[in-house]
């Protein structure tokens, strides 16, 4: 009779050290064994001591190190974020495109703030951090708090249901959907739209997702067409509607171009919602694989449950230590401007470089104990919101989402409880879950 499987071994099936040399030993980006995808971490550690400026079967090459990829994303000059070059012969393939019509795919990605280099990406982000200041964060979270109570009520009243789809995924939504001022009946498609775009960002796709992909941006084009129109006649609040920002903006010597405005918009809805999403469902399924980790931050929240600014500091400190551990995004790139030299390797003039930020938020060199959770780790160096110019201008309102959710999740429901095997989203650059049903105690 087979042993039980554990909570743990449910959620990340271990791996041997053989099976992980076997998969280093021939590792490529674009063929993927879904044993790696399960749990990449044994892969990354054995490229990261044997192998840590890897070069892959395509000619690109493969970061694992934290001081690698802080040198790359700290000189932007010569480590591009533009990715017309890279993106071309991905996306623009008939029947979705060519070197004459290029795809939705190609378009959108080349257009957004996070792949591009000054000057576009400066004028982008100028605009949206203006939304987005430490002020109009803290506003947010009054709406915030009554959000998260609206979804745990609902999941009191029927004992449990799914941590992904009645919660985490719910949250980013509707904070993205209110800060673009999308309607609530038009919210509907955004995950979907979301989960297709992003998608498509996966080293190797299939002819299915490329077109679902490409489907999702037409359609979100469409969409945000008729709402910018609505937004000229009707313009928000700048101050907290970062549309009417944008649009805005235009008029200030900032002029973004139509496809520059729409593209931009997606990428706001897209990324808020993936990474944040990831970011709160992760979490709370770490604390189920790690229930003494769970037990000590309910212990260190129960402590300081009439102290709101220690115990924000507690669920701080416990969301980036899960951002570390399972980061949303596990993979960045950048092409080489000019020949280049990182971690003592030589990389010539348009080398295509894929930054394993996985990897090196469980770098020894910087981490004591990098495979543990330990949710009181102290000046948390990770790099799950990147670095340099290209740092997730969201950090601060995905890191409120972050502690409001699964902090009042925790007080609400302790001794919440997986009732079956996490789905896992099958990716390799955001990491995630599809659905994960529990029950409440």
């Amino acid at each position: 009779m087979a042993a039980p499987v554990s909570v743990a071994e449910m959620v990340t099936p271990p791996m041997s050290a053989a099976r992980a040399a076997a998969i280093a030993a021939d590792f490529d980006l674009r063929a993927l064994p879904a044993d790696f995808l399960a749990n990449p971490y044994p892969v990354y550690a054995l490229l990261r001591e044997t192998d840590p400026v890897r070069q892959l079967p395509d000619g690109s090459w493969f970061l694992t190190r934290h001081s690698d990829l802080m040198a790359v994303y700290r000189d932007a000059q010569t480590f591009s974020s533009d990715k017309k070059v890279e993106f071309a012969p991905k996306y623009n393939q008939p029947p979705f495109g060519s070197d004459t019509a290029p795809s939705p795919l190609y378009e959108h990605h080349t257009t957004s703030l996070v792949f591009n280099d000054p000057p576009l990406h400066t004028r982008v982000r100028k605009l949206i951090m203006g939304a987005l200041t430490r002020r109009a964060i803290a506003e947010m979270e009054p709406g915030l708090v009554a959000l998260v109570d609206h979804l745990l009520q609902v999941i009191e009243s029927r004992s449990g249901g799914d941590l992904i789809e009645d919660f985490a995924a719910a949250i980013p939504v509707e904070v993205i959907g209110n800060l673009l001022g999308v309607p609530q009946a038009d919210r509907g498609p955004l995950r979907q739209w979301s989960l297709a775009i992003l998608g498509a960002l996966e080293p190797a796709l299939t002819a299915q997702q490329q077109e679902a992909g490409n489907r999702s941006v037409q359609d979100m084009l469409a969409y945000l067409k008729g709402l910018v129109a609505e937004r000229r006649r009707r313009p928000g609040d700048p101050e907290h509607d970062v549309l009417t920002r944008l649009i805005q903006g235009e008029a200030a010597g900032e002029k973004l171009s139509e496809p520059e405005l729409l593209h931009n918009c997606i990428f706001l809805l897209n990324a808020g919602h993936e990474t944040t999403t990831n970011l709160i469902g992760n979490a709370l399924i770490l604390l189920q694989e790690y229930p003494a980790a769970r037990e000590q931050l309910l212990a260190d929240m129960a402590r300081h449950c009439g102290d709101a600014a220690a115990l924000e500091d507690v669920l701080t400190l416990a969301i980036d230590e899960c951002l570390r551990f399972e980061s949303s995004n596990q993979l960045g790139n950048r092409r080489a401007t000019r020949p280049a030299s990182v971690g003592g390797v030589q990389l010539p003039a348009g080398a295509l470089v894929t930054l394993c930020i996985g990897a090196a938020n469980r770098d020894p060199a910087l981490f004591a104990n990098p495979e543990q959770l330990d949710l009181r780790r102290d000046n948390n160096r990770h790099l799950a919101f990147g670095f340099g110019i290209h740092q997730c201008a969201g950090l601060s309102l995905a890191r409120l989402e972050g502690r409001i959710a699964v902090g009042r999740f925790l007080q609400r429901f302790p001794g919440y409880q997986l009732t079956q095997a996490p789905t896992r989203g099958g990716r390799a650059r955001f990491r995630g879950f599809l659905r994960a049903p529990f029950r409440v105690a």
